[in-house]
C-alpha cells in the first residue's frame, strides 16, 4: 500500500492507520488516516460541517464524529441555529436602522422647510400611520429627484437647436459650433463616487434650499414658500453653471488631438 498524500508505504511506517475512503483503485486507493485528516482540514478551512469529496473519483467522504453528550448536543444545536439566524437578524436590523433614519430625516426636513413650530404642529395633527409611511419617502424622493439629470437633456436640446437661437451662442460659447468629432460620454451612475455624490447632494438639498431662500427671498413671510423659491433658484443657478461647465468639457474633448511621437536627434 502507498499513501497518495505523503507517498509512504507499509514498510516506511508499520504503525500508521490506513483507510480507503472512496471508489478509487490502484495507487490512489489507500491513504493514511492522519494524512487524510490534514487534507480534509485544508479543504474545510475551519468549517467542520463542510462536505469533502475525493479529487479523483468525486466520491464524498463519509466523515463521522463521536457521539455528543446531551449538554454538548444542545449547545451545538443552539450554535448552528444562531449561525443561521444571524444573517437574517443582521439584515433586519440594517433595514430597520435605515428606515428609522429615513423617518428621522423626514421629520427634521419637515421642520426645516415648514418651520420648527409649524412642522411640529403638522406632525402632531397628522395620522401616525401617514407619518410612518410619508416621512421615510422624503429622502427617497429627494434621491430620485437628484438622479434626474435634466441638465443633460437641456444641453442636448441646445446643441441641436442652438443654430436657430443665436442668443445661446453669446451666453454659452461654442454650443452651436461644429465639432471635429463626437466624444464619448461616461455613464455617471457607473462610478461609485458619483453615486455617493448623488446621495449627499440629495440629502443636503433641503438645507441649501432653506439657506438660499433666506438669502434671496427674505421678504417672503412663509417659510415653506421661501424654501421652495430658494430650492428653485438654487437648482436653476446650479444647472446653468453645470451646463456651461459640461459644454466646455465637451468642446475640450471634441478638439482633442494626438501628436506625433517626437523623433530623437541622430536616430
Amino acid at each position: 500500500r502507498s499513501c497518495w498524500v505523503c507517498f509512504a508505504t507499509d514498510e516506511d511506517d508499520r504503525t500508521a492507520e490506513w483507510v480507503r475512503p472512496c471508489r478509487c483503485r490502484g495507487s490512489t486507493k489507500w491513504v493514511h488516516q492522519t494524512c487524510l485528516q490534514r487534507w480534509v482540514d485544508e479543504k474545510q478551512r475551519g468549517n467542520s460541517t463542510a462536505r469533502v469529496a475525493c479529487p479523483q473519483c468525486n466520491a464524498e467522504y463519509l466523515i463521522v464524529f463521536p457521539k455528543l453528550g446531551p449538554v454538548v448536543y444542545v449547545l451545538d444545536l443552539a450554535d448552528r441555529l444562531i449561525s443561521k439566524a444571524c444573517p437574517f437578524a443582521a439584515a433586519g436590523i440594517m433595514v430597520g436602522s435605515i428606515y428609522w433614519t429615513a423617518v428621522t430625516y423626514g421629520a427634521v426636513t419637515v421642520m426645516q422647510v415648514v418651520g420648527h413650530k409649524e412642522g411640529l404642529d403638522v406632525m402632531e395633527r397628522a395620522d401616525p400611520l401617514f407619518l410612518l409611511i410619508g416621512l421615510p419617502t422624503i429622502p427617497v424622493m429627494l434621491i430620485l429627484g437628484k438622479m434626474i439629470r435634466w441638465e443633460d437633456y437641456v444641453l442636448r436640446l441646445w446643441r441641436k437647436y442652438s443654430n436657430k437661437l443665436q442668443i445661446l451662442n453669446s451666453i454659452f460659447p461654442g454650443i452651436g459650433c461644429p465639432v471635429p468629432r463626437i466624444p464619448a460620454e461616461a455613464n455617471p451612475l457607473a462610478d461609485h463616487v458619483s453615486a455617493t455624490r448623488i446621495l449627499c447632494g440629495a440629502l443636503v438639498f433641503p438645507t441649501i434650499a432653506t439657506i438660499v431662500g433666506k438669502l434671496m427671498f427674505s421678504s417672503v413671510n412663509s417659510n415653506l414658500q421661501r424654501t421652495i423659491l430658494g430650492g428653485i433658484a438654487f437648482v436653476a443657478i446650479k444647472g446653468a453653471f453645470k451646463v456651461y461647465f459640461k459644454q466646455q468639457q465637451y468642446l475640450r474633448q471634441a478638439h482633442r488631438k494626438i501628436l506625433n511621437y517626437p523623433e530623437q536627434e541622430g536616430a
